[in-house]
C-alpha cells in the first residue's frame, strides 16, 4: 500500500480534522500571544513613558525569539518529531507569557517577549507540516490556509478580550490570560495531536510501524505489514539538513523563497504591532486603536479564508500573487486617507485581507517545495528567515517615528516589500504535490 497515496486520494476522516483543529487552535494562541505585545502597547508606553524607538525594540524582541525558535528549535521536529516539539514550544510559551505579566520594566518585558516568541517560532513549521501531511491532496491547500487563518482569528478574539481587560484589570492580565490559555492547551495536544507520518517513516523511531498503524487504524485505513522504504536522503543532523537546502535540488527555491518570507513579513509586522499605537497617537482613546487593530485581522480572516477556496479555480501562484500586488495598494491607501478615519479603518481592514492571504499562500506554497525528510527544517528557516524582516519592520519604524518621520509615510515605505515578495514568488519553480 502507498502510504502517501492512502492519505493524498482518501476522505478526511474525524481523525485528520480533528488533528487539523487542534493545530489550528495553537496557532490561534500563537496570534494572540503574538500580538499581546501590540495590543497593551499604548497602555505600556503610557504607565512607563517608553518613547517610540524602544517601542519598536519591545515589539521586536518577540519577533526576535521567533526568528530563533524557527531556525534552530524546529529543525529538531525532523529529528526527535513534531508532536514533542510542538508540546515543548507550548510550554515555553506559557512560561513566556506568564512572566510577561511580572515584568517592572522595558527591558524585562523585552526578554519574556524573547522567551515567549521562543516557543512560538518552534511551534509554527510543525504545526504547518502536520496540517499538510494529514491533509487529502484536494484539500490540503484550503487546510493550510485554514490553519492560517487561526492566527487573525486569535488575534481577533484575543484584541476583543483585551479591550475589556484592559479597562477592567490593566495590561498585564493580557498576558496572565494568553499564558494561561497556552498552559490549558497541553494536555489536549499531549492526548490527541498525532505524530507526523513522514516522520515516522523516513526517521524510524521505536516502534514506527505499529505507531504508523495505530494511525491508520484511527483513520478507517489499512494497516501496513512493513514500513515503505526510507529514503536514502535522509539526514542525521540539523547541519546535513540545512546544507540540503542548499543542495543543486533546493537552492534556488530556498533562496527565493526566504526573499519572499522575509520581504512580507515586514510590512507584516509592521501593520499588525504599530497600527493600533498610530491610531491611537493620532486622537483614537486606547481601546478604539486596539478596534482597529481587531479590525486588520477580521480582514485578514476573510482574506485568508478566501484564498484557501479561491487557490483551487484561480491557482495558488496566480492567487497569491494578485494578493501581494494589492497589498501595495493598501498600504498606500492607508498613508493617503490620513484625514477620514472610517476610510482609514476601512484601509487598514483590506492591509489584514490582502496581507495576511500572502502570508498564508507562502505557508501554503512551502511544504510542497521540499522533500519529506527535510520539509519542517526547510520551513522552520524558511519563517526564521522570515522573521529577520519581522524584526527589521517594527524596529525600524520605531527609529523612523522617533526620527520625525510622518506616520502616513511609514506606510508608503512598507509598501514596497510586499511587491519584492511578488518577484520572488513568481520566480519560484514548480513544486512538488
Amino acid at each position: 500500500m502507498d502510504l502517501r497515496r492512502t492519505i493524498d486520494d482518501g476522505p478526511m476522516s474525524p481523525f485528520q480534522i480533528a488533528a487539523i483543529a487542534i493545530c489550528l487552535v495553537v496557532n490561534m494562541l500563537d496570534g494572540f500571544d503574538v500580538l499581546a505585545i501590540a495590543f497593551t502597547a499604548p497602555a505600556i508606553a503610557r504607565d512607563w513613558s517608553v518613547p517610540d524607538d524602544a517601542l519598536g525594540l519591545l515589539f521586536s524582541a518577540g519577533l526576535a525569539g521567533m526568528m530563533a525558535g524557527s531556525l534552530f528549535i524546529a529543525p529538531f521536529a525532523d529529528r526527535i518529531g513534531r508532536r514533542p516539539v510542538i508540546v515543548v514550544c507550548l510550554v515555553v510559551l506559557s512560561a513566556g507569557m506568564c512572566a510577561s505579566a511580572a515584568a517592572a520594566d522595558v527591558r524585562q518585558l523585552a526578554a519574556m517577549r524573547a522567551l515567549t516568541g521562543l516557543g512560538i517560532g518552534g511551534a509554527l513549521a510543525s504545526l504547518n507540516t502536520i496540517v499538510a501531511e494529514y491533509s487529502p491532496l484536494r484539500w490540503r491547500d484550503f487546510a493550510v490556509s485554514l490553519l492560517q487563518t487561526g492566527y487573525p482569528i486569535g488575534a481577533t478574539i484575543g484584541g476583543s478580550i483585551a479591550v475589556g481587560l484592559l479597562a477592567s484589570y490593566g495590561w498585564r492580565a493580557v498576558f496572565v490570560a494568553g499564558g494561561l490559555a497556552s498552559t490549558m492547551l497541553v494536555p489536549v495536544v499531549l492526548w490527541r495531536l498525532p505524530e507526523s507520518f513522514d516522520y515516522l517513516v523516513t526517521r524510524r523511531p521505536d516502534g514506527a510501524l505499529e505507531r504508523t498503524n495505530a494511525l491508520l487504524a484511527r483513520m478507517g485505513r489499512p494497516a501496513l505489514d512493513a514500513l515503505p522504504a526510507a529514503d536514502a536522503r535522509t539526514t542525521p543532523s540539523l547541519r546535513a539538513q540545512v546544507e540540503e537546502l542548499f543542495s543543486p535540488e533546493h537552492r534556488t527555491t530556498t533562496i527565493l523563497l526566504w526573499v519572499a518570507f522575509f520581504m512580507v513579513m515586514a510590512s507584516f509586522y509592521f501593520a499588525l504591532t504599530w497600527t493600533p499605537q498610530i491610531l491611537v497617537a493620532s486622537g483614537l482613546s486606547v481601546g478604539r486603536g486596539v478596534s482597529g487593530g481587531v479590525l486588520m485581522n477580521v480582514g485578514g480572516i476573510v482574506g485568508a479564508g478566501l484564498l484557501g477556496w479561491a487557490s483551487a479555480q484561480l491557482g495558488l501562484r496566480r492567487l497569491v500573487s494578485i494578493y501581494m500586488a494589492a497589498c501595495t495598494v493598501a498600504f498606500v491607501l492607508f498613508a493617503a486617507l490620513a484625514g477620514s478615519l472610517p476610510a482609514r479603518l476601512a484601509a487598514a481592514a483590506m492591509i489584514g485581507f490582502f496581507i495576511f492571504g500572502s502570508m498564508v499562500g507562502l505557508y501554503a506554497m512551502a511544504p510542497r517545495l521540499y522533500a519529506p525528510q527535510v520539509r519542517t527544517t526547510a520551513i522552520g528557516w524558511a519563517i526564521g528567515i522570515g522573521r529577520g524582516g519581522a524584526v527589521l519592520g517594527p524596529y525600524v519604524a520605531g527609529l523612523l517615528l522617533a526620527s520625525g518621520w510622518e506616520r502616513s509615510a511609514c506606510y508608503v515605505l512598507f509598501a514596497v516589500p510586499p511587491l519584492l515578495s511578488l518577484a520572488a514568488v513568481r520566480s519560484l519553480p514548480a513544486w512538488r504535490t
